[in-house]
């Protein structure tokens, strides 16, 4: 079995959860049970899906774990560019947390990549 908590991807997509709960708690509160709580969802769901995968038994399954996580990022990607032009989080918030989105995305792309050859 893998440990999830090795993975670079895990740990940086971990702390990304943490830091979009902390934007999070400026949202307007009528956000919340709307964009603040699809947001939470999609964020841990990416770290969530990598401990999963780690748990199984196959290459194959894990990479089929990794692609859920990889569309979860993508939807957290999209839910900050709308917050961003709903005006709920400045720019350069907005800018950082996109970049963490997409390096976690180029790095689940490689694991993915390298698990099916």
């Amino acid at each position: 079995m893998k440990d999830y908590k090795n993975f670079t991807v895990w740990q940086k997509s971990h702390q990304l959860t943490l830091d979009v709960y902390k934007v999070l708690k400026d949202f307007p509160k009528d956000e919340i049970f709307g964009l603040i709580s699809q947001m939470k969802r999609s964020s841990s769901s990416i770290p969530t899906n990598i401990a999963e995968g780690c748990g199984r038994n196959t290459d194959k399954d894990f990479a089929r774990f990794l692609i859920i996580a990889f569309g979860s990022a993508n939807e957290l990607e999209y839910q900050f560019i709308l917050s961003k032009d709903l005006k709920f989080i400045d720019l350069e918030t907005s800018e950082k947390l996109l970049f963490q989105i997409e390096e976690i995305k180029k790095m689940l792309n490689s694991l993915i990549s390298k698990l099916n050859k």
